[in-house]
């Protein structure tokens, strides 16, 4: 083996063993979880429960979708929030039944958050991006 192929592998290994050094922790446990439901399911669910249903509505080319995503999602005391009262999903409104959820709720703009009773009636929408304690904010009326 030549030196040269030598210290390429060396680098290589190098920079993928510092990354598991500098990976941050993965504590899936923080933050909202979103649960995999169809927006139906979700209905059902608030209903025999009795909550109301968390829907972020959003676009996979939103930047401020994702910046929410990495920041305030996944925020402990957003998560203790919203992990308790609501039932919490995720609909990209582009895709499966996200247009016609889209047209029915009048999504213009992205992100847009609502709290939906088990009738389907948005009792609070959250337009754009939002800090963990402005989005505590707008919902602090719906917590028990």
């Amino acid at each position: 083996m030549n030196m040269k192929y030598l210290s390429v592998i060396t680098i290589v290994f190098a920079l993928i063993a510092s990354s598991f050094v500098w990976a941050p922790a993965n504590n899936d446990e923080a933050g909202i979880n979103f649960e995999t439901l169809s927006f139906e399911e979700a209905i059902q669910k608030a209903k025999k429960e009795k909550k109301l249903i968390f829907l972020d509505a959003y676009a996979v080319w939103c930047g401020p979708c994702k910046m929410m995503d990495r920041t305030t999602f996944k925020n402990e005391k957003v998560g203790e929030v919203f992990n308790k009262n609501f039932i919490n999903i995720k609909i990209d409104m582009e895709k499966g039944e996200g247009p016609a959820i889209a047209k029915r709720y009048q999504v213009r703009a992205y992100p847009t958050m609502m709290l939906i009773n088990a009738e389907g009636k948005v009792e609070k929408r959250i337009l754009g991006a939002v800090r963990d304690t402005q989005l505590l904010s707008e919902v602090n009326d719906f917590v028990k």
